[in-house]
């Protein structure tokens, strides 16, 4: 196994659940340091492909699954995903997305216009999943959603809260397979794979770095952003790219963000309400993309328990494309986007316009494909397996991609999904016909 990430961990765990046992996890870094951490540790039953939907509802099933065996060892909670927005034509969009859960086996679709007949809405409970529905509730009523929700602005005419989704500690998480990998004998080398043998096309050793030679018959690349890298040396490409992204963490001291709150999505791009000052500092250090129409999607959460004040938010601004390298550069204005950003769903947060909280930045790449779809199989010589492009949905996909790849490589029985995230997809004209005329990435 190329990779301790949450993804190799994962298919490391579930490969001793099919009874495999002598694995070998091989990682440069310490298990879980490179991208993992750097999650906000979120999950979601929302996908925009059937595909995605059942890989996705597997995963969930079996964090639930394990929440149970692990005595709740990663704190799984589901207060939801709410996504909130100003605009009619997508709060359409979101109710079209609703239906389409509805039908696709995502749980009841609970509608409320306003009037006497609708449904009772049922808050989600600060922790736990297990009481919790499922489905959707859509509110098409601003008045109605913010009876709900009175921290969001008055500008917001509906929205969908998502109830089978949340959050848990991804750490947690990568630990407890860890632990269950270790006692069965597995585990993790500090070291890094520079040679992959597949003379005679198939797999049948790999070298380290140290020099050290392991006979093996099968390779795993689950390399995170390093993924085409490590598919090189078995010979093969990967269309696969890494876009930098970041989140800050910041101390909630004016309690702007409600420590209730589910997971927190504004849809709408918006222009920021920058000063004359400001506007014109921002000309002069060359940041013209912050004067301009910003993209939808800025969301957040609240982070710890309930004597917390922190608070993560995350906007992807611009797509920024680059081979992965560390540290990633700095973007000292990036925190107070963000909160502005926020601010235009939860206006308390406008009080950080003048002085900043306490903030923490960090992040990492999503490595994607072209159509945001993981890729989980067979690659290249015999032997040889795939298991990332988990862009941003790595701590949510990780138990049912590491099913996945753990079935392909043991010859299990394969779920209906089994063969839709094959590298060989992109060999099928159609497919790629398909992936040209779908605009919607599925990322959130």
């Amino acid at each position: 196994m190329c990779g301790a990430g949450i993804a190799g961990i994962s298919t490391a765990f579930h490969l001793v659940r099919c009874g495999i046992d002598d694995v070998l996890i091989v990682d440069s870094r310490p298990p879980l340091s490179l991208t993992s951490d750097k999650s906000t540790e979120c999950y979601r039953d929302w996908w925009p492909t059937r595909p995605m939907f059942q890989l996705m509802s597997r995963s969930i099933e079996l964090l639930e699954r394990y929440a149970l065996e692990s005595a709740d060892a990663f704190h799984l909670g589901r207060r939801g995903y709410l996504f909130a927005t100003a605009h009619q034509d997508r709060l359409a969009a979101l109710a079209r997305s609703a239906h389409t859960t509805e039908q696709m086996g995502g749980g009841e679709l609970r509608v409320y216009l306003g009037d006497a007949g609708d449904p009772t809405y049922r808050p989600a409970a600060r922790d736990g999943w297990e009481d919790e529905p499922s489905g959707v509730d859509l509110f098409m009523d601003g008045d109605v959603l913010r009876r709900w929700f009175p921290s969001l602005t008055e500008d917001a005419v509906g929205g969908v809260h998502i109830r089978r989704a949340g959050w848990l500690s991804a750490q947690q998480l990568g630990s407890w397979m860890l632990d269950e990998c270790q006692a069965a004998d597995v585990e993790p080398i500090h070291d890094e794979v520079v040679a992959v043998d597949t003379s005679g096309g198939r797999v049948r050793s790999v070298t380290l770095s140290s020099g050290k030679r392991i006979n093996t018959d099968v390779f795993i690349n689950a390399a995170g952003p390093l993924l085409d890298h490590v598919a090189n040396l078995v010979g093969a490409r990967l269309p696969v790219h890494s876009e930098m992204h970041q989140k800050i963490a910041f101390r909630d001291h004016l309690i702007g963000f409600p420590r209730d709150a589910p997971m927190l999505i504004w849809c709408d791009p918006q222009h920021l309400a920058w000063t004359d000052e400001e506007s014109a500092a921002l000309h002069d250090a060359g940041r013209l993309d912050l004067l301009g129409l910003l993209p939808g999607l800025c969301h957040g959460r609240p982070e710890g328990g309930e004597d917390s004040l922190w608070a993560l938010g995350l906007w992807e601004l611009r797509p920024e494309v680059r081979s992965p390298t560390w540290p990633l550069p700095e973007n000292p204005i990036y925190p107070e986007v963000v909160l502005r950003g926020l601010a235009s769903m939860l206006p308390a947060l406008s009080g950080y316009h003048d002085r900043l909280p306490e903030t923490l930045v960090d992040g990492g790449y999503y490595t994607k494909t072209i159509e945001n779809m993981p890729l989980v199989g067979p690659l290249g010589p015999r032997g040889s397996f795939v298991c990332g492009a988990l862009s941003g949905f790595g701590i949510m996909a990780a138990c049912g991609v590491g099913e996945l790849a753990a079935l392909h490589v043991s010859g299990g029985p394969l779920p209906p999904y089994g063969s839709d995230f094959r590298v060989e997809r992109y060999e099928d004209p159609a497919y790629l016909d398909s992936v040209a005329a779908d605009t919607d990435s599925g990322q959130l």
